[in-house]
C-alpha cells in the first residue's frame, strides 16, 4: 500500500474541476445541439399514404415516401422533383442557408410525372429511381427514373437540377411533390456537417513543449528525493524514532516496491508543478476573447450589413504569427460587382458611353480614322439614323451584316446563361407590346455569376432583352418583338472546360449552339470569324484589368442534332462513369465553333485594398494572389491594388509545356534573382507551369519564390490553390500561413492553411462556412491581425509563462522542505491551500489580463505595422523567455523559503508567550508571501488598467486574507482535521511576521523591476519605443492621476516620474473622445482613445 502525502480530495479536486469546467462547456453545446435536433426532427410534413395525405414528423421521412412541401417551408429531406402546381413542373428554391447564395434556382421535374399534380395521380405513379451513393458534394447528383406507363419503361436522366436539398427553401411556387432519396445523416446537408481538421496554433504546440519539460523536471525532482532519502536514511544518525518506526512486515518488504512506492508518493506531492488548470484557463480566454472580434465595431460593414464572425476560437492567437497571406482576387480584392465596359463583336472593339455602345477606330468600310458612333441597339430599328451617321458610313449591304452580327452576339449573351428573374417582379411583361425605350431596372435578375448577371443587363440595355423561362422556353424582346427559343440542352460550366453551352431552337426551327467561356477554352475550338483580332482585343481588355469572356455558336443540321441529343441522353443516364462520357460528349459538342466575339466586365477594386496590402508588407508578411484570372488581367489587377509596384521587376513563368523546359527557366530566374541585389522581384506563374514546377522541381520553385517580394500565380485551379499553401507549409521554415478567399473555389486554401479567413462577398457563403473567420472586406484584415492577433498573441504568451512562472514558486518551497524533513514526504502547505491556490487565490488576475491586456494603443498598432514583426516566428514564446520565467520562478521560490527560514525560522521572539513558530506557521508564511508575490507580479505585466483589473488584482489578495481568517478562526466540524487552527491568525500578529513579508515580496519584485527598467532604458524593444513615443493616443507621464489611463507597469510610471524630475517629460492633460482620425477606416467607432486639450481641461 502507498502512503499519500496529501489526501485524495487534495490531488483529485483541482483535476475535478479541469474536468468539471470542461464537462459543462461540452455539455452546454450538446444540449444546444440536442434542442436544435429535435426541433428539426420533430417539424411536422405530410406525406402520400393510401392516396392520401398523412401528417407526421420529419424524422420519420423514410427513403421512397412522396413529400408534399408548401411554399416556403423547408424541404425535410433531399427530394426528387415529382411535381409542383406549374404545368412544367418547375419550382424555385434558395439555398441560401446551404450556401449562401440568395439568387432563386429554378428546379424542374420529368415531364411524365410533372402532369401528376394530385394526390390522387401521384397514388398511381409506378417508378424506379437509381441514383449514386450519398456524397457531400452539394452541386452533383446522378441518378436516372425508369417510369411505368402502359406496361413500357421511361427512363429519364436525373441531375442536380431535379434534386431539392434538405436545408432548402421553396420559394415563388405554391407546393410541390418529390421523392425521399437520401435522408437523415445521408443527406448532403448533414454530410457537410463533417468536422474540419484540427488546426494546432504555434502556441499550442509550444505549450505542450514547455509541459514535457516540466513534467521531466517534476520526474528528477521525485527520483532525486527518493534518492536522497534511501542515501540519507542508510546512515545511522537518521534513524526513525520510535513513534514513526516500521512494523515488522514493512521492513522486510521487497527494497524494490518501497523504492517505488517512495517515487510515487513523491509524484503526488509535486504533481501540482504540472499546471492542469492552464488547459481550462485557456480554453475560457480563448472562448471569452473571440467575442471582441464579434463585437468590433471597425470590423463591421454597414453597407452589407455584416460583422466579422469567429468560427473557431482556438487560433486568435495565430493571427499575431502570419508570415504568407494568400488571397484570392475576384471577390476578395475586387467589390465583385461586375458593369459591362467594352465588347469586341467581329473584330470591331466597343465601349459603352452612357448606354450606346462606341467603336474604337475605323470600321471596316469608314472613310476617316475618327471615332464612330454605333447607337444602341435599341434603336436599330431606325436604320436611316446609322445610314446618315457622318463617322459611320457603310453600304446598305454591310449594314444589314453590322446589324445581324450585333443582333447574334447579343442574342448569344442573352440566351446562354443560368439567370433567373423573380416570378413577381415578371408578372405581366409578356403582355401587350414591348416599349423601345425599355428601362432595364424594371427587371431584376438573379445569378450565381455577377459576370453573367452583368451580361444580361448589358444586353437589355442595348436592346435584346431576356424576359425568363416559362417552361422549356426562353422568352427574348428584340427591339420589342417577343421571341421564343426552345431550350433543348444545358451543357453546364465546369473548371475544367472553363465554359458553359446551351443549345436552343430558333423561331425560324435552326438547332444553334452558343457557347460562352474563357477564351483559352474558346478560342482553340473555333474554325471561323474574327479570331486574331479578338484574341488582340481580349488581351487588351486584361491589360485594363478587365475581366474578359468569348462568345461563340454553332448550327446544328437536323441530322447532327439528333445524333447529339442521343449521345447526350446516354451519357446522362449512365450511372457508371456519367462524368467523364458527358465530358466527352460536350467536347464532341463545343467544336467547330464559329468566333462571335468577346466581352469586357470591370470589377472594381475594394476599399482600402492598396493600403492594407502595403500594410502587410510593412508587417513584414508576404502577399501571394491565387487566382483562375488570365495572366494579363490578374497582372494589372495586381498592379492596380499595389501588389506589385511598378518598379519591380517581374518576373514571369509561363506558357511551360516540358518538365526540362520549366527547370531550364527556372534556373534562369534564379541567376537573374542573384544577380539583382537590390531590385525587388515580382513573379507571374500560370497554373500549367505550376503542376510542372511542382512535379519535379518543387525545392528549385521555393527558391525563386522566397526570393520575391511578392508573387502571383494566375489560371489556378482550387486543388492548385491549396497545394501551393501545403508547399509553403512543409517548407523548412514552417512559416505561418493565412489564406483569405470568399467562393467556393477558395474552401480548399482555406482548409488547408494555417488559418482560413473567409469574405462575406456575393459568391455565397461556402468561403466563409469553411474558414476560421469571417469578414466583409479585405481591409479589415489589416485590424484582424496587427490589432486583434497581436493583443492576442501577447496575452496568451504571457497566460502560458506566467502559469509555469507560479507552479515553479508554488512547488519549490515544498521540495526544499523536504531537505529539513529528512524526506518524509510532510507537505508545507495546507491541503486547503494546496486545492485552492490555482482555483481561487491566482486564477482570476491572469484570466482578466489576457481579456483585457492592451500593452500598446490599438491606433498605433495600426498605424505602425512594423510592430508586428517583433511578435512574429513566436519570439514571445521562445525558449529562452520561457527559461526567463521558469528561473525567475526558482529564484522567488527560494527567496521564499530561505527567506522564511532565516528571517522568522528561529526566532523565539515572535509570539508573546515565548513560543517558536511551526511547521505550519511556517509554511503558511512562505504561502502568503508566494500568493501576494505572484499577484503583485501579475500587476507588474498589466499594461492596461481598468476597474475589473483592480477588482480581481487586489480582490484576490484580499479573498485570501479574508479566507484564511475564516478558515483558520473556525473550527470546522465537517473536516477531520484542521492543522492550520488559529495559525494565520497568529501570524498576522505578530510584527516580524509582516516585516519579512513585506522584505521578501519586495525582494522577490525590486530586481525584476530593475531589469525592466534598465531592459527599457538602453536595450527597448520596437514596442517599447512606440509606447514612449506614441501621441495622441496614450497617456504622458502622470495625467493617469486626473484622467483613466490607458495603463502603465509600475516600473513604467517610476521612469515616467524620473523622467519628469530631469525635464525630459512635458506633460499633456488629456481626455477621452472619440477618434476620426484612423488611418484606414472611416467608420471607426469601436476604440476609446485619448486626444491631446489645453491644460486647464484636466
Amino acid at each position: 500500500m502507498i502512503d499519500t502525502p496529501t489526501s485524495p480530495i487534495t490531488s483529485g479536486l483541482p483535476l475535478f474541476f479541469v474536468i468539471t469546467v470542461t464537462a459543462i462547456k461540452q455539455g452546454y453545446e450538446d444540449w444546444l445541439r440536442h434542442n436544435s435536433d429535435n426541433e428539426v426532427n420533430g417539424a411536422p410534413v405530410y406525406v402520400v399514404r393510401s392516396g392520401g395525405l398523412v401528417k407526421t414528423r420529419s424524422k420519420n421521412i423514410r427513403v421512397g415516401d412522396i413529400v408534399r412541401v408548401a411554399k416556403d417551408e423547408i424541404f425535410p429531406a433531399d427530394l426528387v422533383l415529382l411535381s409542383s402546381d406549374r404545368l412544367d413542373g418547375s419550382c424555385h428554391v434558395t439555398t441560401a442557408s446551404l450556401d449562401g447564395e440568395t439568387n432563386l434556382k429554378t428546379h424542374v421535374a420529368v415531364p411524365e410525372t410533372a402532369v401528376l399534380q394530385t394526390v390522387a395521380n401521384l397514388d398511381t405513379l409506378i417508378a424506379v429511381i437509381e441514383c449514386q451513393q450519398p456524397e457531400a458534394d452539394l452541386y452533383r447528383f446522378m441518378g436516372r427514373m425508369i417510369i411505368t406507363q402502359q406496361m413500357e419503361e421511361i427512363v429519364r436522366p436525373l441531375g442536380p437540377e431535379s434534386l431539392l436539398l434538405r436545408g432548402a427553401r421553396l420559394k415563388n411556387t405554391k407546393e410541390i411533390f418529390g421523392v425521399a432519396v437520401y435522408t437523415g445523416m445521408e443527406t448532403k446537408m448533414a454530410l457537410n456537417y463533417k468536422s474540419k481538421s484540427q488546426k494546432r496554433s504555434a502556441v499550442e504546440k509550444s505549450m505542450n513543449t514547455f509541459l514535457i519539460i516540466y513534467l521531466i523536471i517534476l520526474i528528477s525532482e521525485a527520483i532525486i528525493s527518493t534518492i536522497l532519502k534511501y542515501t540519507w536514511q542508510a546512515e545511522e544518525k537518521w534513524d526513525e524514532p520510535w513513534y514513526n518506526q516500521k512494523t515488522e512486515h514493512q521492513r522486510n518488504s521487497s527494497k524494490i516496491l518501497k523504492f517505488i512506492s517512495d517515487f510515487l508518493a513523491f509524484l503526488v506531492l509535486y504533481n501540482f508543478i504540472i499546471p492542469i488548470s492552464l488547459y481550462v484557463t485557456v480554453e475560457m480566454q480563448k472562448f471569452l476573447g473571440s467575442f471582441f472580434i464579434g463585437w468590433d465595431l471597425d470590423l463591421y460593414h454597414e453597407e452589407s450589413d455584416q460583422k466579422a464572425q469567429v468560427n473557431t476560437s482556438d487560433l486568435n492567437e495565430e493571427l499575431g504569427q502570419v508570415e504568407y497571406v494568400f488571397t484570392d482576387k475576384t471577390g476578395t480584392l475586387t467589390e465583385n460587382e461586375m458593369q459591362f465596359r467594352e465588347c469586341s463583336i467581329n473584330g470591331i472593339k466597343y465601349q459603352e458611353i452612357n448606354g450606346r455602345l462606341v467603336s474604337e477606330g475605323p470600321t471596316p468600310d469608314s472613310s476617316d480614322g475618327n471615332l464612330s458612333y454605333l447607337s444602341s441597339l435599341s434603336h436599330l430599328n431606325n436604320l436611316s439614323h446609322l445610314a446618315t451617321s457622318s463617322s459611320f458610313r457603310t453600304s446598305p449591304e454591310n449594314e444589314t451584316e453590322l446589324i445581324k452580327e450585333h443582333d447574334l452576339f447579343f442574342k448569344a449573351v442573352s440566351l446562354c446563361h443560368t439567370v433567373q428573374i423573380s416570378s413577381v417582379q415578371t408578372d405581366g411583361i409578356g403582355d401587350g407590346p414591348w416599349q423601345t425605350n425599355f428601362a432595364p431596372s424594371q427587371l431584376e435578375y438573379y445569378a450565381s455569376s455577377p459576370d453573367e448577371k452583368a451580361l444580361v443587363e448589358a444586353a437589355a440595355r442595348f436592346g435584346i432583352v431576356f424576359i425568363g423561362h416559362s417552361g422549356e422556353t426562353m422568352e427574348v424582346k428584340t427591339l420589342g418583338k417577343l421571341e421564343r427559343y426552345k431550350l433543348l440542352h444545358i451543357l453546364e460550366f465546369d473548371s475544367d472546360r472553363r465554359r458553359m453551352s446551351v443549345i436552343v431552337q430558333a423561331p425560324s426551327g435552326e438547332k444553334l449552339l452558343f457557347v460562352k467561356g474563357a477564351e483559352s477554352s474558346v478560342l482553340p475550338e473555333c474554325i471561323g470569324g474574327e479570331i486574331e483580332k479578338t484574341r488582340i482585343h481580349v488581351d487588351e481588355f486584361a491589360l485594363k484589368g478587365l475581366r474578359t469572356l468569348c462568345m461563340a455558336y454553332r448550327e446544328f443540321t437536323p441530322k447532327e442534332y439528333e445524333e447529339i441529343d442521343r449521345h447526350l441522353f446516354e451519357a446522362r443516364t449512365a450511372l457508371q462513369q456519367r462524368e467523364e462520357k458527358l465530358a466527352d460528349v460536350f467536347q464532341f459538342i463545343e467544336k467547330d465553333l464559329i468566333l462571335l466575339g468577346a466581352t469586357a466586365v470591370e470589377d472594381k477594386l475594394q476599399d482600402k485594398v492598396r493600403e492594407t496590402i502595403e500594410a502587410l508588407r510593412m508587417a513584414g508578411i508576404k502577399v501571394w494572389v491565387l487566382t483562375g484570372d488570365k495572366h494579363e488581367t490578374a497582372v494589372s489587377v495586381s498592379l492596380s491594388c499595389g501588389h506589385f509596384h511598378r518598379t519591380m521587376n517581374i518576373l514571369e513563368l509561363i506558357n511551360q509545356t516540358s518538365d526540362s523546359e520549366c527547370a531550364e527557366k527556372l534556373r534562369q530566374l534564379a541567376r537573374r534573382i542573384t544577380e539583382d541585389h537590390v531590385i525587388q522581384h515580382g513573379l507571374v506563374v500560370d497554373g500549367t507551369s505550376l503542376s510542372l514546377a511542382l512535379r519535379e522541381h518543387e525545392k528549385l520553385f521555393m527558391e525563386v519564390c522566397k526570393n520575391c517580394s511578392a508573387v502571383m500565380c494566375c489560371r489556378m485551379a482550387p486543388l492548385q490553390k491549396a497545394k501551393v499553401i501545403r508547399l509553403i507549409k512543409i517548407s523548412p521554415e514552417k512559416p505561418i500561413t493565412l489564406a483569405v478567399g470568399d467562393g467556393a473555389n477558395d474552401v480548399s486554401m482555406i482548409q488547408e492553411a494555417h488559418v482560413g479567413i473567409g469574405i462575406m462577398g456575393k459568391e455565397g457563403r461556402q468561403a466563409a462556412r469553411n474558414s476560421d473567420y469571417a469578414i466583409a472586406r479585405f481591409k479589415f484584415l489589416s485590424k484582424l491581425l496587427f490589432v486583434h492577433g497581436h493583443f492576442y498573441y501577447i496575452r496568451i504568451a504571457t497566460l502560458v509563462q506566467y502559469f509555469f512562472y507560479k507552479n515553479v514558486c508554488f512547488i519549490t518551497p515544498q521540495f526544499l522542505y523536504q531537505f529539513y524533513c529528512l524526506f518524509s514526504q510532510q507537505t508545507l502547505y495546507d491541503s486547503v491551500y494546496l486545492t485552492l491556490y490555482n482555483i481561487c487565490f491566482t486564477s482570476l488576475p491572469i484570466l482578466i489580463y489576457s481579456l483585457l491586456e492592451q500593452h500598446i494603443d490599438p491606433h498605433v498598432l495600426q498605424n505602425k505595422p512594423t510592430l508586428y514583426r517583433d511578435i512574429s516566428k513566436n519570439r514571445q514564446l521562445s525558449m529562452k523567455t520561457f527559461l526567463y520565467w521558469t528561473i525567475l520562478g526558482f529564484s522567488h521560490a527560494f527567496i521564499f523559503f530561505f527567506g522564511s527560514y532565516f528571517l522568522i525560522g528561529k526566532d523565539t521572539s515572535l509570539l508573546g508567550n515565548g513560543q517558536m513558530f511551526g511547521n505550519w506557521t511556517f509554511g503558511t508564511l512562505v504561502f502568503t508571501v508566494m500568493v501576494i508575490t505572484v499577484t503583485v507580479k501579475m500587476a507588474l505585466e498589466t499594461h492596461f488598467w481598468t476597474w475589473i483589473n483592480h477588482l480581481v488584482t487586489w480582490g484576490s489578495i484580499l479573498f485570501y486574507f479574508v479566507f484564511s481568517l475564516f478558515y483558520g478562526g473556525i473550527l470546522w466540524p465537517f473536516l477531520s482535521s484542521q492543522n492550520t487552527y488559529f495559525v494565520f491568525i497568529q501570524l498576522l500578529s505578530s510584527g516580524s511576521a509582516w516585516f519579512a513579508i513585506i522584505l521578501m515580496v519586495v525582494t522577490c519584485l525590486f530586481l525584476d523591476i530593475v531589469k525592466k527598467v534598465f531592459d527599457r532604458q538602453f536595450h527597448p524593444t520596437n514596442i517599447e519605443k512606440a509606447q514612449l513615443t506614441e501621441t495622441n493616443s496614450s497617456i504622458k507621464c502622470l495625467d493617469s492621476m486626473c484622467c483613466f489611463s490607458e495603463g502603465e507597469t509600475a516600473c513604467a510610471s517610476v521612469g515616467r516620474m524620473l523622467e519628469r524630475v530631469i525635464g525630459r517629460c512635458s506633460p499633456s492633460h488629456v481626455s477621452r473622445s472619440w477618434s476620426a482620425s484612423d488611418p484606414f477606416y472611416t467608420n471607426d467607432r469601436s476604440i476609446l482613445t485619448l486626444s491631446t486639450m489645453d491644460s486647464s481641461t484636466c
